[in-house]
């Protein structure tokens, strides 16, 4: 994964493009829902500080080489509608992570997260050559975790006490992945739509 260079996905139904600090003046208009946050490692942003700092700590890990942050833009309006991110990328074991996904709520349940998620999977097993791509949630996370089965993920198995939540608590976490073979399958059935070989 080169993290300098500039990574731009479209489909039919959305844009990913890194993340930019100056995206912070269209995310503050979806991101201080409760919700959105309730399931998320990360602390919920209250005001315009904590999200800066939120947006500047993403930019960050790209610059790091931690994780690559992606804003997420609604075609049908223009947009921003969220982020997401690829991370934990090993390609010498042929693998990364999709996560760190969040979309403001009038965004979630239009089929914008899955038209992501096929961005990045494509990318993920074409350009990148991966052979392995996981999904991961909170156990309670009920409806990432039917998300992710309707997308074709496999459910692999729970991690126990894995991740500390920002209110002290542990959370249990769920692995979920896809991996090559899989993929052609998947790009002609659940993400028809959105794949111009559909």
């Amino acid at each position: 994964m080169e993290y300098s260079r500039d990574v731009i996905l479209e489909n039919n139904r959305v844009r990913l493009r890194p993340l930019e600090s100056s995206d912070f003046e269209y995310l503050k208009r979806i991101a201080f829902e409760d919700e959105i946050w309730r399931y998320m490692t990360t602390l919920a942003p209250r005001n315009n500080v904590e999200l800066a700092a939120y947006v500047a700590q993403s930019i960050r890990a790209r610059v790091d080489k931690q994780r690559y942050p992606f804003v997420i833009i609604d075609r049908e309006t223009g947009r921003i509608a969220g982020c997401t991110s690829y991370g934990n990328i090993v390609l010498a074991d042929r693998r990364l992570e999709i996560g760190w996904t969040w979309l403001g709520t009038e965004f979630q349940r239009t089929g914008i997260n899955r038209a992501a998620k096929h961005l990045l999977l494509h990318y993920a097993f074409g350009e990148l050559d991966c052979e392995r791509v996981e999904l991961k949630t909170d156990a309670r996370n009920q409806k990432s975790r039917e998300a992710m089965v309707r997308m074709g993920a496999t459910e692999e198995g729970t991690l126990r006490s894995h991740m500390a939540l920002p209110n002290g608590q542990r959370r249990d976490t769920v692995y979920y992945s896809i991996l090559r073979p899989e993929w052609d399958e998947l790009r002609q059935t659940v993400f028809h739509e959105f794949d111009s070989r559909g």
